[in-house]
């Protein structure tokens, strides 16, 4: 019983489908594929565009960062000489304040360093992320030109079924064609001079018949 009802659901389902496919525009489905087709390449170069953008604001913080160490390394080197100078001039004091500034400028420096290695291996795994992004984007491109490519073979091949369609129809209504009225049509009047020669015919032979009849 339940094989049965599983069976027959399954040709319900099927026959459904049969009638919604028949009933759906060709022309809208086609249109419908190509519109999500175009929306899921948006969205890829969307998200394309945000891992790019993430390589380049690494590369911003980089710059920034290499800039800024930059400038503390030559700070130190500037405090150690000032500091050489100054206890050269028995400024022991200020040497001591100099090499101070020099041993703080150092340690931003290290702080510094360390931020621009860490920088610099996110920035070598956004590179190939952004590289893997890139190919997808251009792979999917390609896939939708050949989509848009289908799009137009298939609208010809539906503007010709539709030419189709429309030369059967006629072609149908100029054979099927029946005159308004009482108007009859070659065919009826055709077969009327036949039954009308068939009937004359007969009662030809009837007439010999009865005449020889006669005769005897």
């Amino acid at each position: 019983m339940i094989r049965s009802f599983r069976r027959f659901w399954r040709y319900l389902t099927a026959a459904l489908e049969g009638t919604l496919d028949e009933l759906l525009d060709p022309r809208v489905q086609i249109e419908q594929a190509i519109g999500e087709a175009k929306r899921r390449h948006a969205l890829l170069a969307e998200q394309a565009a945000a891992v790019l953008g993430n390589e380049r604001e690494l590369d911003i913080r980089i710059n920034r960062a290499a800039t800024e160490a930059a400038r503390l390394r030559a700070s130190a080197r500037q405090a150690l000489v000032l500091a050489d100078r100054a206890r050269a001039s028995g400024e022991t004091t200020r040497a001591a304040g100099y090499e101070s500034s020099a041993a703080a400028f150092a340690g931003q420096l290290t702080v510094v360093d360390a931020s621009v290695s860490d920088l610099q291996a996110l920035r070598e795994k956004a590179s190939a992320v952004s590289r893997a992004a890139r190919r997808g984007l251009e792979q999917n491109a390609f896939a939708l030109q050949d989509q848009l490519t289908q799009r137009a073979r298939l609208l010809t091949q539906l503007e010709a079924a539709k030419l189709q369609e429309r030369m059967a129809d006629a072609v149908r209504q100029v054979t099927s064609f029946a005159p308004p009225g009482d108007t009859p049509t070659l065919a009826t009047v055709g077969e009327r001079i036949d039954r009308r020669f068939a009937r004359a015919t007969a009662r030809g032979e009837l007439a010999a018949d009865a005449l020889d009849a006669r005769m005897l």
